[in-house]
């Protein structure tokens, strides 16, 4: 039996529009012949959505599930807002989001969980076929501790736990369990509105600071001052990276004037137990997609042949 890549499943998805674990199964039912795999699908029917896969779907919710210490986001994407204000689809994220905790926020698996009477997959196909849109289930991810709890808030609201950017975050501690909640919170609240892109320094990608470093080594030579000035003037503006970037660093925005490392240690002495936060995530509907743009007038042209 051939090794089935995932390359090789993208490929076939990208040439058919048909579900990631339809495209896994026809490669695996022929051997891994890509030509062989789009006649498969054909047989099917399931290619039969190419035209709707193509387009992009941009729009959509982020739904957010909480268990004993646990938590999972799902982003589940449409073509309009509409779509996203649909109730059938608001039930669909909802669904998906709490399947998403019990699959730990691994995306294959939640899309093989078993939601009514099909798998999750086959349920968001049969949504496709009904509303008319393209959509798929983009991503997904969970956080867990022990001991402590994993806290959420979702933003832009359009029902319980649903929403256009959903963040999780986990705080191990023994303490009270309704205060640490409180301050989780507050803390998502925080990270929807500042965005940060680590918890703390030492969680930035080496990649992420060299290309910072070396923008504001050039802004600073700018100035025309020696080296060993530079020098200092970049430890600066590396300082002030890390705050503006970094989770811990940031100046929490509920009151404007506290870093988010202090408020976290004056709470863990209200309480009488120390807090660490353990990890973070933030989903926000649609970041990282192409949005494509056209003009009306091409797009009247295109339909019209000309």
């Amino acid at each position: 039996m051939a090794n089935i890549s995932a390359t090789m499943v993208k490929d076939l998805r990208d040439k058919t529009g048909a579900g990631m674990m339809d495209c896994k199964s026809a490669l695996a039912e022929t051997n891994g012949d890509m030509d062989q795999a789009i006649d498969w699908l054909r047989k099917k029917g399931l290619s039969k959505a190419a035209k709707k896969a193509g387009r992009v779907a941009a729009e959509g919710l982020v739904g957010v599930a909480l268990g004993t210490g646990t938590g999972a986001l799902v982003e589940v994407n449409a073509e309009t807002d509409f779509v996203a204000r649909n109730d059938q689809f608001k039930d669909f994220v909802k669904s998906a989001a709490q399947l998403g905790l019990e699959a730990d926020g691994d995306l294959e698996k939640l899309l093989n969980k078993k939601m009514g009477n099909d798998t999750v997959d086959a349920t968001l196909k049969e949504l496709v076929a009904k509303i008319g849109e393209n959509m798929s289930v983009r991503r997904a991810t969970a956080l867990a501790v022990n001991p402590g709890v994993v806290a959420s808030y979702v933003h832009n609201a359009s029902g319980p736990e649903l929403g256009k950017i959903g963040v999780l975050v986990a705080l191990k501690s023994s303490g009270n369990t309704d205060k640490l909640m409180a301050l989780g919170k507050q803390i998502a609240m925080h990270i929807a509105a500042a965005n940060p892109l680590a918890l703390t320094s030492a969680h930035l990608s080496k990649e992420v600071i060299e290309h910072e470093r070396s923008i504001q080594a050039d802004i600073a030579r700018q100035s025309g001052k020696p080296e060993n000035v530079i020098e200092k003037m970049l430890e600066g503006r590396m300082r002030k990276f890390y705050e503006e970037s970094v989770l811990m660093n940031q100046v929490f925005v509920i009151d404007g004037e506290t870093p988010v490392a202090k408020v976290v240690e004056k709470v863990s002495k209200e309480i009488g137990a120390p807090i660490e936060v353990e990890g973070f995530v933030r989903y926000q509907v649609g970041e990282g997609i192409e949005k494509v743009t056209t003009d009306f007038a091409d797009e009247v042209k295109a339909m019209s042949g000309q």
